[in-house]
C-alpha cells in the first residue's frame, strides 16, 4: 500500500544524504517534497501541517546544525516523528480484573467487519486463548451463515440464537454461555451499515449496553482513502471507541488514513489486515510501520512471522541435509510451502532493509511461485528423489500436469542443479562460486601450452 509514498520518501532522503552540511533552504526543499508525496497519498492536510511543523523545528535547529551527517540526521527526525504520528508505542488489548475479554467488532457494511472478528479469534487461539465468536448482526442477509463458516474454518465456536430479532439478547446469551463454557474471550460480531445512520448508532448502543464491552473495535477499509477517517470520527461522535483495525493494508490504496488515524480520531491503531487469510492480522507497531513506509524495513515482523511459520525440528533436519548436500526438491517444495505461507513476497521484501529501493522496478509476482510449486507437485516422488531421471517425456507430462511448459520445467531443474552445486561447494568447505563456476581463484587445471611456431630453417 505504501509502495509509491516510499519511493517518493526514498528519493528525497537520497538527496539528503549526499550533502555534508544543510541550510534552512536546504531542509525547506526536502520538507516541500515531502509533504507533496504526503498529500499525494491521502494524508489529511492538517496532519501534514502538524508533521511537517515539528520536523522543521528539529530540522533548522541545533539538533542538525552540529551533527556530523546532517543528513542522516534529518532522516533520523522525520523517523521518530513519523512514529509520533502513528502513535509512539503498540496498544494492546485491554486486561479485564475478570475473565472473559469482552470484544465489540464495529464498522460499516463491507468494511471487512465480520472476517476480521475471525481473524482476531484466531489471532487469540494462537496465543493459547479461548475464544467465543458471536453472531449479533442480525441485519446482513447470510451474516451469521459467513460467521459460522469462519469459524468453522478457524475451528472457533460460534453462538448463534435461532430465532431471536434483538442483537443484545444475543449477547446476554453469548456471555451466560461463556461464563459455563470456560470461555475467557467473547468477539462480537454486530450489525453494521452503507452509512452512518440512527438506527444502527441506536442498535450499537443497546449491544454496547448488554455486553459492558473491554474493547469496541471499529473496523475500516484502508481502501477508501480519506473516507475511512470520516467514518471514524463519525463512529466515534456516537459511540466510545477503544481502537482502530484497517482491514486490506495489503490493497494497492494509497495508505494516507492508516497515516491520519491516530491524529485525527486520538484512538490507537491496534491491528491491520494484510491478507485475505484467516492468520492475515498483524498487531499494529507503530515505528515498525515508520521504517516500511521510508523504505527501512520491518525485520522484527519478519522474524515474528518465521517464527510462528517454521517448526523447529523441521528447519534442524533442514538444516542439516543442507551441510549434507542431500536436500532434495520434496525438501525444498517443503520449505517453499512454509515460506508461502508467511505472506506474499512482496510483503516479505518489504521487510527487508534497502529492498524497496534495490529492486525497484523488479517483478515479483506469486503467480511465479506458484508456477513452480505447481511444476514440482506434478512430479512423482521418484522424480523428487532423483531429478535427473526426468526425461524428454517426463518433462511433458510434469508441464501438462502443472499448466505450464516443458521450458519452465527445465527452468525449475536447472535453478535445482545450481543451488545443488553451491550447497556442495559449501558443504566441502569450498569456494561457493568455484562450484558454479564462478570463482575468482585460477583454475587448477593445468594450461596446455600451444606449441611456438617456427619459422622456416635457414640454409647453411
Amino acid at each position: 500500500m505504501f509502495d509509491s509514498l516510499t519511493t517518493r520518501l526514498t528519493g528525497v532522503f537520497d538527496g539528503l544524504r549526499g550533502k555534508g552540511r544543510l541550510g534552512a533552504s536546504d531542509v525547506d526543499a526536502a520538507l516541500r517534497d515531502v509533504r507533496l508525496a504526503l498529500l499525494e497519498a491521502d494524508v489529511n492536510v492538517g496532519v501534514v501541517r502538524e508533521f511537517l511543523d515539528r520536523v522543521r523545528e528539529r530540522a533548522v535547529g541545533e539538533e542538525v546544525g552540529k551533527s556530523v551527517s546532517p543528513g542522516q540526521q534529518v532522516i533520523k527526525i522525520v523517523h521518530e516523528e513519523l512514529i509520533t504520528t502513528l502513535g509512539e508505542s503498540a496498544a494492546a488489548l485491554a486486561s479485564p480484573s475478570r475473565p472473559p475479554l469482552t470484544i465489540l467488532v464495529v464498522g460499516l457494511q463491507g468494511s471487512g467487519k465480520t472476517t476480521t472478528a475471525a481473524k482476531l479469534a484466531v489471532r487469540l487461539k494462537g496465543q493459547g486463548r479461548n475464544p467465543l465468536l458471536v453472531a449479533a448482526d442480525l441485519q446482513r442477509p447470510a451474516a451469521i451463515a459467513q460467521l459460522q463458516r469462519l469459524g468453522e474454518t478457524a475451528e472457533v465456536p460460534v453462538h448463534v440464537a435461532e430465532g431471536e430479532p434483538r442483537p443484545q439478547r444475543v449477547v446476554k446469551s453469548a456471555l451466560k454461555s461463556a461464563a459455563q463454557g470456560g470461555v475467557d474471550v467473547v468477539i462480537v460480531d454486530t450489525a453494521g451499515r452503507l452509512q452512518i445512520d440512527s438506527n444502527l448508532m441506536r442498535e450499537l448502543s443497546a449491544v454496547a449496553a448488554a455486553a459492558s464491552p473491554d474493547e469496541v473495535l471499529l473496523v475500516v477499509d484502508a481502501m477508501t482513502g480519506q473516507d475511512a477517517v470520516n467514518v471514524a470520527s463519525g463512529f466515534l461522535e456516537k459511540i466510545e471507541l477503544t481502537g482502530l483495525v484497517f482491514s486490506k493494508l495489503d490493497g494497492d490504496a494509497r495508505g494516507g488514513a492508516a497515516i491520519s488515524a491516530r491524529s485525527v480520531t486520538g484512538r490507537p491503531i491496534k491491528f491491520v489486515g494484510v491478507g485475505e487469510g484467516l492468520d492475515d492480522l498483524e498487531e499494529f507497531h507503530p515505528d515498525r510501520m515508520a521504517s516500511r513506509i521510508l523504505g527501512m524495513g520491518d525485520v522484527m515482523t519478519l522474524i515474528e512471522k518465521a517464527e510462528a511459520t517454521f517448526d523447529e525440528e523441521q528447519a534442524a533436519e533442514a538444516a542439516e541435509k543442507l551441510k549434507t548436500a542431500s536436500f532434495t526438491l520434496e525438501d525444498f517444495l517443503e520449505q517453499f510451502q512454509q515460506i508461502r505461507r508467511m505472506g506474499s513476497m512482496s510483503q516479505l521484501l518489504g521487510m527487508l532493509p534497502g529492498a524497496g529501493s534495490a529492486l525497484a522496478g523488479a517483478e515479483v509476482s506469486d503467480e511465479d511461485l506458484a508456477r513452480v510449486e505447481a511444476i514440482i507437485r506434478s512430479m512423482t516422488p521418484a522424480e523428487r528423489q532423483d531429478p535427473k531421471i526426468v526425461d524428454g517425456r517426463r518433462r511433458r507430462r510434469i508441464a501438462t500436469g502443472s499448466g505450464t511448459r516443458p521450458q519452465d520445467v527445465n527452468g525449475v531443474l536447472r535453478q535445482y542443479a545450481e543451488a545443488q552445486k553451491l550447497m556442495k561447494a559449501v558443504a566441502g568447505g569450498g569456494d561457493p562460486l568455484e562450484g558454479l563456476g564462478l570463482s575468482g581463484r585460477p583454475s587448477r587445471k593445468k594450461v596446455q601450452q600451444r606449441p611456438r611456431k617456427r619459422g622456416p630453417k635457414r640454409k647453411r
